[in-house]
């Protein structure tokens, strides 16, 4: 998933803002010196790590905001550097170290103010990787559990309110999967393994845009295995549900034409 929301933009530039503070001392004379092993005081290797993440060189900010934990490790910028680095490998889309950060602060500071924060970019850094529906959707999978449980510890939180739009997203994503590899087997005519699948989107994906289509293809596999009966429950379904759609008059034809006399007009 390329595409960032304003939504989410709005809600990480407001918390990454509160965590950038910098000091008086300047740190934007030393872009040629080594930005990874230059022994520096805190404020000043802070305040070089910042001006590089304003420049875009996100990379060497998260090499700097590492280096300010790894020198100053007992300083209080050491907690906020954590944190920022997380940040800076999410922009640079580094995703693995942006999780591997953000789960580094949390486990040494699971109380802190700024943990829904690090919650949020492991979820979103997971829901940055999620891949077409044709792949494997452990990333996808990674990314509900992440944002589920962002919704969970933070409910009224605005990194909630972005999470909870997400999970829809996530879990069309993953309905998409399930009506692929239906179709799969109905292309296979392996029908009762399409109807597991079909099943799998109505049972936990209702609410997702593949529900219609899932109860149209349910009533293909039903005709196909040779039960009438289950077919008309899943064409009923559909014309409560979604009457007005071409799924439903796709199922109504077929079961006019397969089973006559099972639905009505």
């Amino acid at each position: 998933m390329q595409t960032r929301s304003p939504l989410k933009i709005a809600v990480l530039a407001a918390a990454t803002s509160a965590l950038v503070i910098t000091s008086g001392c300047a740190g934007g004379g030393n872009k040629n010196r080594d930005t990874a092993y230059v022994a520096r005081d805190v404020d000043t290797l802070y305040a070089a790590a910042k001006d590089r993440l304003d420049q875009g060189r996100t990379r060497e900010a998260a090499a700097l905001f590492d280096e300010v934990e790894r020198q100053h490790p007992y300083s209080p910028w050491a907690r906020r550097a954590q944190l920022m680095s997380a940040f800076s490998y999410y922009v640079a889309r580094d995703y693995t170290k942006a999780i591997q950060s953000a789960q580094r602060f949390l486990s040494i500071h699971p109380g802190n103010k700024d943990a829904a924060y690090a919650y949020y970019l492991i979820g979103l850094s997971y829901y940055e990787q999620i891949s077409d529906v044709s792949r494997d959707q452990k990333i996808t999978e990674q990314a509900r559990t992440a944002l589920t449980d962002v919704v969970r510890r933070y409910p009224d939180t605005r990194y909630a309110a972005d999470a909870r739009l997400k999970l829809d997203l996530v879990a069309d994503h993953l309905a998409g999967k399930e009506m692929t590899i239906g179709r799969y087997y109905q292309n296979s005519g392996k029908w009762l393994a399409a109807t597991i699948r079909f099943r799998e989107v109505l049972d936990n994906y209702q609410t997702t845009s593949h529900a219609p289509e899932a109860l149209y293809r349910l009533v293909e596999s039903y005709l196909a295995i040779g039960i009438p009966e289950e077919a008309q429950k899943a064409a009923a379904i559909l014309g409560a549900n979604y009457p007005n759609t071409e799924w439903y008059q796709k199922a109504y034809r077929l079961m006019d034409r397969n089973a006559p006399g099972t639905v009505a007009s």
